[in-house]
């Protein structure tokens, strides 16, 4: 039986094997993982992503019989100075009706800044009865040091929304994404 030999010493030959193994499972988790993740969520609709694309709204009418509460949190990652939050906490919305909510963004440091809002809705399957129209997670946000800014929300609710589904909660995390930027643009 033949083994694969990398020295004469045993150790050196097993620490090697072991280097190798972790190095493979590094680039498959990175490689492979996070894209087959991401197609997998927009496939299925799974893990509350939102559409990243603004939505076209259709002529519908607006479902006056029935009212969905809509949440509204603000995150901050991690090492994110800024002060970020909603207008309002929470509103009722009937399906189908456009709907529209402010959220306020702050740059306490004298650095300029650029950010990027990441959405997410719970509970996850709801992600493709939530419409944003208008969404200032579509584009970075820059802001100067000390400065403030207001950032619009428009969205409609999908009448086909199921009718199990009575709380929608949609959650922005803002990445300080200023070390990405170059030329104004992000880099990816």
């Amino acid at each position: 039986m033949s083994s694969l030999r990398f020295s004469r010493v045993p150790a050196i030959d097993t620490a090697l094997k072991l280097v190798a193994v972790a190095v493979a499972m590094f680039a498959f988790v990175f490689v492979v993982m996070v894209p087959l993740y991401n197609v997998l969520c927009d496939a299925l609709g799974i893990n509350g992503k939102t559409a990243s694309q603004a939505y076209t709204a259709v002529p519908a009418a607006i479902d006056e019989s029935r009212e969905v509460t809509v949440q509204f949190v603000a995150i901050n990652n991690d090492g994110m100075p800024w002060s970020f939050s909603p207008d309002i906490r929470m509103m009722r919305v009937n399906p189908g009706a456009a709907n529209g909510v402010v959220f306020h963004a702050v740059n306490p440091t004298d650095a300029d800044m650029v950010a990027q809002a990441i959405p997410s809705i719970s509970p996850s399957r709801a992600a493709a009865y939530f419409h944003k129209t208008e969404c200032f997670c579509f584009d970075q946000q820059m802001l100067d040091g000390q400065a403030g800014t207001e950032m619009p929300l428009q969205f409609i609710v999908d009448q086909d929304l199921p009718v199990d589904i009575h709380t929608i909660t949609l959650s922005y995390t803002l990445f300080d994404v200023t070390g990405t930027v170059t030329d104004g643009l992000a880099s990816r």
